[in-house]
């Protein structure tokens, strides 16, 4: 059984500490957060864990196994190097931390240590991402042509980034999960509309060396809650809507068929995109999906690893990933869209 400390109990830490309770291979032995209102409603539901608002106190426990970090992201760093440093396993929300140079000496950190460094990127823990990822593998979406992503809502604001950091995360990790592609360059734009705030509203476009491109609209001032994404390939096209209560992914056999007939002469010039393009129409279908919780498969995965030494899936590299990403949207946000290469 993995012994792990919660530090930080007030939007995410909650599902943290009930999915760890309840897994059956791991226990939580404390809880840190700087509330004490927070720390109250711990105690009322689980007497048995330790609750303290010192997080070092907790880090330094010798009967802590593992430390799971759900605050600001700019905490994240300090909490996670201090948890490696103590010889802790570390499980982080995300985003990994606030620069690519800090994930950098937090992979080394835990790498020297020989321990488990883990980002909190839930949706690629989800049945959903799962199977488009099994559809993509296999082919049957064929060559990828678009990732297109909306993911609006009214709230919530973060205090410490900008909405590109709180809800393109996401996308993000997703895309670099279920393709082998890695986008060569970003461009971003946004404005904020709450003096002293962060940007509320962003697009960000994503460039690749192949004719594929990303798109991903984040929104804090929307009326309405949207999480919905279309996958377009060559073969099949998807679209997966994380709202929907049932049918969250439909897979369509719908796309363009190209002939490799040419005009003959000057009179059939009119009639090219005819001859080249055809549409096709198919049927749809919506697989069924695994209906884990995704947070519990993802510390299932976590504990997993801790026990075989194993990488992963969403390990410091991919937190790597995303935050340099996310570093490089933001210069292009400041530039007001020039795009930024990626190295």
């Amino acid at each position: 059984m993995v012994s792990v400390g919660v530090i930080g109990y007030g939007y995410w830490g909650p599902n943290l500490v009930r999915n760890f309770q309840e897994s059956g291979v791991a226990r939580v032995t404390a809880v840190s957060d700087l509330s004490q209102g927070r720390l109250d409603l711990v105690r009322g539901r689980y007497p048995t864990i330790m609750t303290t608002p010192d997080h070092a106190a907790l880090i330094t426990r010798p009967d802590v196994d593992a430390v799971a970090i759900a605050t600001p992201v700019g905490t994240h760093y300090d909490l996670a190097l201090s948890a490696l440093r103590a010889g802790k396993h570390v499980f982080v929300e995300k985003p990994l931390t606030q620069t690519a140079e800090q994930s950098r000496r937090l992979i080394d950190e835990a790498e020297r240590r020989g321990l488990i460094l883990m980002v909190d990127h839930t949706f690629i823990y989800t049945g959903a991402v799962r199977k488009i990822k099994a559809l993509v593998d296999a082919g049957d979406l064929g060559e990828i042509y678009y990732y297109d992503s909306e993911r609006v809502n009214l709230g919530l604001f973060q205090p410490d980034v900008n909405v590109i950091w709180d809800l393109a995360v996401h996308d993000l990790a997703i895309m670099g999960f279920i393709f082998t592609e890695q986008p060569v360059a970003v461009s971003a734009t946004g404005i904020g509309h709450v003096p002293g705030k962060p940007a509320n509203v962003a697009y960000l476009t994503l460039y690749f060396d192949r004719p594929m491109i990303a798109h991903i609209n984040v929104n804090w001032l929307s009326p309405v809650k949207l999480r919905r994404t279309l996958i377009g390939g060559s073969r099949r096209m998807v679209v997966y809507d994380d709202l929907e209560p049932s049918e969250k992914i439909k897979i369509y056999d719908k796309g363009i068929e190209l002939s490799n007939g040419k005009p003959r002469g000057e009179s059939e010039l009119e009639r090219v995109y005819e001859t080249l393009i055809g549409y096709r129409s198919g049927d749809m279908h919506a697989p069924k999906l695994d209906g884990t919780e995704a947070l519990r498969r993802e510390v299932l995965h976590f504990v997993d690893c801790i026990r075989q030494g194993a990488r992963p899936e969403s390990g410091g590299e991919a937190g790597l990933a995303v935050v340099t990403i996310l570093e490089a949207a933001t210069r292009s946000m400041d530039a007001r869209g020039a795009p930024v290469e990626l190295p």
